[in-house]
């Protein structure tokens, strides 16, 4: 388990297998890990006060420019993971999150990644300076 780091936020989601995640071989299927880093990284938000509601209220969009992913063995049906997403405290247009997949039983290291997203204004759809709800639980965070 990493070191905890107080200028990263962490938190920790749970999915369950579904037997529409898996492939013809009973596998997850690989894309699937995409959508578990995407509902880690909202959780990961509302967790520290930022829902993604919010920030579109505000005006911004936080589209990915980025994604990737390591398979390091195969998730299964009714399998239970435990998404860790990280993210540093920082203020950027640019939010750099990593993952960790566990299964929940053994605590085995199943698949990695990493998305940046970059806030975007919805107004003029080009790249923003975060808003002032994002530096405001951000600094929340750090006190």
């Amino acid at each position: 388990m990493p070191e905890h780091n107080p200028r990263q936020l962490e938190h920790t989601t749970s999915i369950r297998v579904r037997y529409a995640d898996t492939d013809q071989m009973g596998m997850v299927y690989y894309g699937k890990y995409f959508e578990y880093f995407e509902v880690a990284r909202t959780e990961l938000l509302r967790a520290f006060g930022l829902p993604y509601a919010e920030i579109e209220s505000a005006g911004f969009w936080l589209p990915v420019s980025e994604a990737s992913a390591r398979y390091l063995r195969a998730a299964k049906y009714d399998d239970l993971l435990r998404i860790v997403a990280r993210m540093p405290v920082t203020i950027s247009p640019r939010l750099d999150i990593t993952y960790e997949v566990r299964l929940d039983a053994t605590d085995e290291l199943i698949a990695e990644g990493a998305t940046a997203l970059v806030f975007v204004s919805s107004a003029t759809g080009k790249p923003a300076r975060p808003p002032q709800i994002y530096r405001d639980a951000l600094t929340r965070q750090t006190l």
